[in-house]
């Protein structure tokens, strides 16, 4: 093949220099955190469409719940096929996808887009962890989780920077148009990357991959219409049935299955149930400063666009210092500790900005959202490292696609259940015959103070599983 000695010289490049795969795995996952810019330029596709502001929360649907209920899918075909063939895929089909939302004629087709989106991004980030540490001895596992966390949380401080001069001067497809030439450079350079290829013949359980994606579709679904509660409550009922009965039908099916999507007897060890609980809450918590930290910069602290983007940063910025930090500190330090110590950041940082009043000290106020990020931060390269310890080497596809599938989860469910606590304490403080501006703090409060109890909950729940009290092996 005409192609085969530049492949070869990329394999060669990469095995002396795992550093250089590493980038490549990063620049074809850095597309992912690089949505965050989509948001900035909400406004923009609002008016390009002629949409009420409520519409534009299909844009975020389409797109999370797509990957979210297929990143498991594709960490087992990973498994199954090679890690480096799902990758690869995803970001030529990432490429694509943003080529289909930047020259949206219309919404419906916006939204198609991004669902075409969502599949190339269950695709690489399925795979993604698992290329990454395949790079590297055994030995630097925990090391290596940590630095591609960082890199993912590099794209997450980035992208809203870029967002703003990338809308202000080309409009709202550049969000989409910027990410082509990476996708589509990550496409070519990975093909030097380790194939990943899994030892002997594998039969793919497509019934449970549809029962799980089923049910990973209905329940955010599900979430979704907690918010039209006072307009009709059959389409929530409904939806919590079918969740119910979809995620039955898939427990019964992989229990019969020989090699099924994810093996669930992994979860009757109680500390792996734990860690994954607690990734869930703990990114829903910590959503609540991308949710709503927006709207109190603008509103109550008075500061530009500019300046509130920056300050915004401060988060992320923490989890990507962190997590070189938390590879470091994992040779002395049990990931069940590191976790520990990250959950409770997280619990302090949320309590310090929930009593937060109208008139800010910024620099403290970026501080504390710095701490915030930094909590999470150690917390997720823990987490990260006790999953793949957990699981065998032939399921990393499958241990990294959790991870990131929990994670998504929070999310979404941060997205409904805490603006619906701040809706619920905003209304309440209006109807005592307050102000605006008042009622939007009494629901910026209630909101954070309730999210630092679900992270303490977190931290109580480590703290008596033993957590703090022995130096446990990983996955143990």
């Amino acid at each position: 093949m005409k192609n085969q000695p530049r492949t070869t010289r990329l394999v060669r490049s990469f095995a002396a220099h795992p550093g250089l795969g590493l980038l490549v795995v990063g620049l074809g996952t850095l597309s992912v955190p690089f949505d965050s810019a989509v948001n900035v330029a909400f406004p923009d596709i609002v008016r390009a469409f002629g949409l009420p502001i409520s519409g534009i929360q299909w844009v975020v649907i389409s797109y999370t719940l797509t990957y979210a209920a297929l990143m498991l899918v594709f960490g087992r075909v990973g498994d199954m096929i090679g890690y480096r063939r799902i990758f690869r895929l995803g970001t030529g089909w990432s490429a694509a996808a943003f080529l289909l939302c930047a020259a949206a004629p219309s919404f419906p087709w916006l939204l198609g887009a991004r669902v075409m989106q969502g599949v190339g991004a269950a695709m690489a980030l399925s795979c993604g962890p698992a290329l990454a540490t395949s790079l590297y001895p055994e030995a630097e596992r925990t090391r290596i989780l940590a630095l591609y966390t960082m890199l993912f949380s590099a794209g997450g401080a980035a992208g809203p920077i870029l967002a703003g001069q990338l809308v202000q001067y080309f409009g709202w497809p550049s969000v989409f148009w910027f990410r082509i030439p990476l996708s589509a450079l990550a496409l070519l350079l990975a093909a030097g990357l380790p194939a990943g290829e899994a030892q002997g013949k594998q039969r793919f359980d497509l019934p449970g991959a549809l029962l799980l994606v089923l049910t990973i579709t209905a329940m955010l679904l599900a979430l979704n219409q907690l918010q039209h509660l006072d307009t009709a409550v059959w389409p929530l009922l409904l939806l919590t049935g079918v969740t119910a009965i979809a995620a039955a039908g898939f427990i019964v099916c992989e229990g019969k299955t020989a090699q099924p999507i994810i093996a669930l007897h992994f979860f009757r060890n109680g500390n792996f149930t734990l860690i994954n609980l607690a990734n869930i809450f703990l990114n829903l918590a910590g959503f609540s400063i991308m949710l709503l930290m927006p709207f109190y910069l603008d509103r109550t602290a008075g500061l530009s666009v500019g300046n509130a983007g920056i300050v915004l940063a401060a988060s992320p910025l923490g989890i990507m210092l962190a997590a070189p930090l938390a590879g470091r500190l994992a040779e002395r330090v049990s990931s069940r500790r590191l976790a520990l110590a990250g959950a409770a950041m997280m619990a302090v940082a949320q309590i310090l900005i929930g009593e937060v009043g109208s008139h800010p000290n910024i620099a403290l106020l970026t501080s504390f959202m710095a701490l915030q990020g930094v909590g999470l931060g150690l917390f997720q390269v823990a987490y990260f490292d006790i999953t793949t310890a957990s699981m065998p080497r032939q399921d990393r596809g499958v241990a990294g696609s959790l991870v990131m599938m929990t994670r998504t989860i929070g999310v979404v469910t941060a997205a409904t259940v805490l603006m619906l606590i701040f809706q619920m304490f905003r209304v309440a403080t209006l109807a005592g015959g307050a102000t605006e501006a008042a009622a939007f703090l009494a629901g910026f409060h209630g909101a954070f103070r309730i999210a630092a109890a679900i992270s303490v909950i977190v931290v109580a729940a480590f703290l008596l599983r033993g957590w703090a009290k022995r130096p446990l092996h990983n996955g143990s």
